[in-house]
């Protein structure tokens, strides 16, 4: 077991292959007091029906170890899509997701907020807002959509503090709208965040755009390439180009210190999953 750093909570992001009531117990074996799942096949349209059993042994398992889920969304919707038939099947599939974040009591649902597909940012605002407010008013639950920053790929939606914050505004249902940082993702948009004064830029450009408050999960993630790259590339903790003094200035963020942390790091010779936590419980010390 690996003691936990006192005020954090920091899990990774956890396979469902085995069942969802195994997935608690993973999360506790790593010493994790968080983590994030799939709640479907993320390569899919379609969804199975949740099984009764497993929803009430994963909830009572969740509340006995003091773990707060989070949910990330499958990899297929856009909601940002000019093209109707996409749009529609990404519609259904986060109301779906929704729902099954309620049933499971995962109180956060991430979202990638998508790709324009090159209609331009206004087709895809107007799109994505229209998608947001039709899921959280057809899935009628407490469960929070947190919109996801992006690194800066071609066409996508959410790179830059400022636009995402016009579409968290435009949202009907404000009680239930939030958003996830990820730490590369906005190192790879071109925030540095690796000197004292680089990173009270990107807070203070968060805040003023978003909100700091709405930051509701954090994805930690080191960086496989330079800032400003605009690849989304995801390497181990401390190892990439955001390196230790990055992560120590942003996990000290006082802001950030109670979020869930969720690692998306890989999983390969390098590290695995032991080695990453540890370095991130290291760097938050």
């Amino acid at each position: 077991m690996i003691l936990a750093v006192a005020g954090i909570r920091l899990g990774v992001h956890i396979s469902i292959s085995a069942g969802f009531a195994r997935v608690p117990d993973e999360a506790k074996e790593l010493g994790c007091n968080t983590f994030q799942v799939f709640t479907r096949n993320p390569r899919g349209w379609r969804s199975t029906p949740l099984k009764e059993d497993e929803v009430i042994e994963f909830r009572e398992k969740v509340r006995q170890y003091d773990e707060i889920p989070v949910a990330h969304a499958s990899y297929l919707p856009n909601l940002a899509s000019p093209k109707d038939d996409i749009w529609r099947l990404s519609l259904t599939s986060v109301i779906d997701e929704l729902k099954r974040c309620g049933e499971l009591g995962i109180p956060y649902f991430v979202l990638h907020m998508g790709s324009h597909l090159g209609a331009g940012f206004e087709v895809g605002f107007k799109r994505l807002v229209e998608g947001c407010d039709q899921a959280l008013k057809k899935a009628d639950n407490n469960v929070i959509l947190l919109l996801e920053n992006m690194a800066g790929q071609k066409n996508s939606m959410g790179s830059r503090f400022e636009d995402i914050g016009r579409v968290l505004r435009a949202i009907e249902y404000q009680d239930r709208i939030g958003m996830c940082l990820d730490s590369c993702h906005a190192f790879q948009a071109g925030f540095d965040y690796r000197s004292r004064r680089g990173l009270k830029k990107m807070l203070q450009e968060l805040d003023r755009h978003v909100g700091i408050a709405r930051v509701k999960v954090l994805h930690l993630n080191d960086a496989e390439n330079a800032v400003g790259s605009g690849l989304d590339r995801h390497y181990h903790i401390g190892l990439g180009y955001i390196g230790e003094e990055g992560f120590r200035n942003l996990l000290h963020v006082e802001e950030f210190r109670g979020l869930p942390w969720i690692l998306e790091t890989p999983v390969d010779k390098t590290r695995g999953w032991k080695e990453n936590l540890e370095a991130v419980r290291r760097f938050a010390e």
